[in-house]
This record gives C-alpha cells, structure tokens and sequence, in this order.
C-alpha cells in the first residue's frame, strides 16, 4: 500500500495524537506505581494483593498485544485505536470510583485489555501514515512528546494525590486519552485493511500462560528456587514457550511470524527493547524503594525526579530521530543501550545513605535519555521489517517484548536485590558478632514485605535503624549497587551485538 504523502502541518497532529494515545500506555500504569501506597491504605489492599494489583494491566498488554496486531491489520488499525481510547476513559472513570480493592483490580485487569490497543497499533498507525522518508524524524518526535508528559506527569499526579485525593489521579490518563481521540479522529486515516487474517486465539493464550507463570516463577524464587513454587512455574513456562514456537511455525496464521527472527537487526531490536523496559521498570521500582527507605523522600518529590532534564531529552530524541533518519539506527541504538549503562553504573558507585539528590537525578535523567533514544532507533529498525498489510502484527512483535520486559523488571531486580541483601546482612551479622537467627528475625519482616509488594514501599524504616545493631540501611544500599551492576551486563551486551551485527548502510524499507 503507497503512502500518501502529507505536508508538515497535517503531519504534525498525526504524530501529536498518535503519540498521546501511546504515552497513556505509560502514563496510566505510572500514575497507580507512584501512588499504590496511600490506595492501599484508602481501600485496605492485603499486602499479597500489592503486587498483583500493581502490574496487573501491564501484564494483561503483554498477553494481549500480539492478538491487538492482527486484530487492527484485519479490522483497522484506526478503529481499533478509537476504541481503546474510548474504553480507557470508561475503565478509569470506573477506577475513581471502586468500591474495594477487587473492584479496582477488576478495572486494572480490563484496563490492560485498552491499552492492549493503544501501544499495539499507535507505532503501527505512524508507519502508515507518514511517509518512510520522514518516518525516523517522525518517530523521534513522538518519543519526545513521550519524554515531556512523563516527565511532568508524575509530579502532578503527587500534586493531585495531595490536593484532592487518589481518585482523582484515574482522571488523569482519560484527559490525555479525550485529547489523542480528538486528534486521531480528525487527523489519522483509516488505511485499508489489505488481508483479514484469522486470530490466533491459541498462540495469544500460550504466551499469556507462559508470561504469568515466569513472572509468578520469579517472585517466588526469591525465597529459593529449589521449592516447587518457584520451579515448577519456571518450568511451566520454558515448556510454553516451546509449544508457542512450535504452534507458531505450523499455523497458517501466526500470531508472532518467527521468521522475522531470521533478520539479525530486527532480532537486536526487539530484543534491546525488551532490555531498555526491563531496564526503566527496574529502575522506577529501585528508585521509589531506595528513595523512599533510605533517603526518606515523599512520593512527590520522587516524581520530581522524572522532570529535571525533560526538555533537554526530549530535544534529544527528536535529533536522534534526525540522525537515524540521515545515517542509520545502529549509532542511535548503541548510544542509547550505553547510556543506559551509565545510568546503571552511576547509580551503583554512588548510591548511598547520604547520597546527594542531585546525582539521583542524574541516574534517573541517563535512564530516560538511554532508553528514548533506544526506543527510537528500535522502532525505526521494527518497523522497517513490516511488509504492506502486517504493519499492525510486526509492530505488535515490538510491543510484545517491550512490555514483556516491563513485566520483569521489579520481579528481577527484586531477586537480586534479596539475593544480594541477604549476602550482606549475613556478613554484617559475622562482623558484629551477631546470631544469623537473631539478625534473620530482624529482617525477615521487611523482606517479607518487599516480596509482597513490589514497587511499594515495603521496608520499615524504624526496623533498618534497630535492627539488634545491624547496619542495613547500608546492607540495603550494597544489595541496591551490586544489582544494579549485575544488570548493566544486559545493554552492554546488546551493544555489543548491535555493533557486530546491525548493517552500516541503509536497507531498502518495504
């Protein structure tokens, strides 16, 4: 299918209203992350409900979205985004009003089902309506205008939270959601739905099983993986996943087209994809239990964190939007998954009890710019693989692992995290000449919290300072650094790959 070409001011509020409906895919789910605690309190959440409340809707996307793409290359991909946008607004004014907790996680389980359509088919809809010429440029704006509202949003969510009560903050994501349906539905055009292809409701549920089962698999190793709870989901999912490859290669229309896998820049690309959300998951998780515990910050001047620098990231995204455009996406890929790196690093040299506020801005701006600029070259390098009537499906694939590395990130940095913790408050313990079971009783409370309540605030503060003379408030911060460098091995690796095996020369796009 051609691509009409469009002039710059029609161009602009395609992209604008396109890249709304995306950032309310992260915006939504933030909103709830910064502001679980005191909805917790409000509704009376169970502590093993936090968890499972807290990452419901990202794991419903994750599920969900390889059946968004084929749905939207059958049935429209404009449409299909109207309506997402439509039902976000439904399910979060129903949020505002939950009357208990089963309620509200019955809207965050719904929830995912809407955003499911809005990051499947936003990307999908921007490759078919601008033209590929200016489609690097293009993605590099919306990345921006990603980077600007997340970085504002956070904090006028802790504003709203604080001036009129949590309720409110489920309003927040449906006014960004009214403003991407007005500007779609004036600016976007429907493009033709060239095959209808048949839903592949066996593959979609294989992935769903195999995602829940690993992030079930891993919250539970933390307390050792030698017990059937942690190993026999392990196992559940490595043989799903298995029978989701071997189902994807025999069906005649395949929810994930393994042979895109064949190429190795598109391989790269969604597997750095997958590396940079895991990465900015881990780090918003890290980053509300490390500021609130140890350095005892609110949870508004947390979501402050994310505005210092936004312009300065946001300006550039959309040069690097310009430079892959010019060169190709490899410069732009490894420079982000590096700089991503250097967020790591930085927060793991410098964390600490008295660590300066300024150098956590830092690490939390390295973590935006690195992951943006990933994303932007991620995209460019998807897209470019989509044949004509599949763009909704291969654009999907992308989203797919995005949110799939989403979903593990708190689970995996938790892990590590409790892994390390518990190495360092055992050799506090020999140090002081302490009993491991006495020094065991004094933290088995608030590990016990944190791997109820992932992205809460689980640890108690009181026991970090009276636990029987220990030090884990530093015990703490070396578990945080020692995870934070065991991780930084993931966008070292992927840089590496991108530069052995992303092509230096442009590819002719489909």
């Amino acid at each position: 299918m051609a691509v009409q070409s469009r002039s710059p001011a029609t161009g602009l509020p395609v992209v604008l209203g396109l890249a709304l409906a995306f950032t309310v895919t992260v915006v939504d789910p933030l909103m709830l992350s910064l502001n679980l605690p005191q909805i917790s309190r409000a509704l009376q959440v169970p502590p093993h409900v936090l968890g499972v409340l807290g990452g419901a809707a990202t794991l419903v996307v994750a599920a969900a979205v390889l059946a968004v793409g084929s749905l939207g290359d059958a049935f429209g991909l404009k449409r299909l985004l109207m309506a997402g946008l439509v039902g976000n607004v439904v399910v979060n004014v129903l949020a505002a009003l939950s009357p208990s907790y089963g309620f509200l996680l019955a809207m965050r389980l719904l929830d995912g089902l809407v955003l499911a359509a809005l990051v499947g088919v936003s990307l999908a809809l921007l490759k078919v309506s601008v033209p590929a010429d200016r489609r690097p440029q293009a993605i590099g704006f919306f990345m921006a205008t990603e980077m600007l509202l997340c970085g504002v949003m956070p904090a006028v969510g802790g504003w709203v939270a604080e001036a009129v009560g949590w309720r409110w903050l489920f309003l927040v994501a449906p006014l960004m959601s009214l403003s991407a349906f007005g500007l779609t539905a004036r600016y976007v055009r429907e493009p033709d739905a060239e095959q209808r292809r048949r839903l592949d409701l066996v593959g979609v549920c294989l992935v769903g099983l195999a995602l829940l089962a690993l992030v079930h698999g891993m919250a539970e190793a933390q307390n050792g993986f030698s017990r059937p709870q942690a190993w026999l989901p392990l196992v559940l999912s490595a043989a799903t996943v298995a029978l989701f490859v071997l189902h994807e290669r025999r069906s005649a229309h395949p929810a994930l087209n393994v042979t895109l896998f064949r190429s190795a820049p598109f391989t790269v690309a969604v597997l750095a994809n997958l590396t940079l959300n895991f990465l900015a998951a881990g780090f918003s998780f890290s980053l509300g239990q490390f500021g609130s515990v140890i350095l005892a910050l609110p949870p508004r001047t947390i979501g402050l964190l994310y505005l210092p620098g936004t312009l300065a990231v946001a300006g550039a995204v959309i040069l690097t939007g310009h430079l892959v455009g010019k060169y190709t996406p490899k410069p732009a890929l490894i420079t982000g998954l590096m700089v991503l790196v250097a967020s790591t690093l930085l927060t793991a040299a410098t964390a600490g009890p008295t660590m300066a506020l300024w150098v956590l801005v830092l690490a939390t701006w390295l973590c935006n710019l690195g992951a943006l600029v990933t994303a932007t070259a991620v995209s460019e390098t998807v897209l470019s693989h989509a044949p004509p009537g599949e763009t909704g499906t291969v654009a999907s694939v992308q989203q797919a692992f995005g949110m799939t590395g989403y979903a593990l990130g708190p689970t995996v940095y938790l892990l590590l995290f409790n892994f390390f913790f518990h190495r360092r408050w055992i050799a506090d313990a020999k140090a002081r000449s302490t009993s491991l079971s006495r020094a065991a009783e004094a933290v088995d409370a608030t590990r016990s919290a944190m791997a109820h309540s992932p992205g809460a605030a689980g640890y108690d503060l009181n026991l970090l300072r009276q636990a029987s003379g220990l030090r884990l408030d530093l015990d703490f911060t070396n578990g945080l650094r020692l995870t934070m460098l065991a991780v930084s091995i993931l966008p070292l690796a992927l840089a590496l790959a991108a530069f052995l095996l992303l092509p230096r020369r442009h590819r002719t796009a489909p």
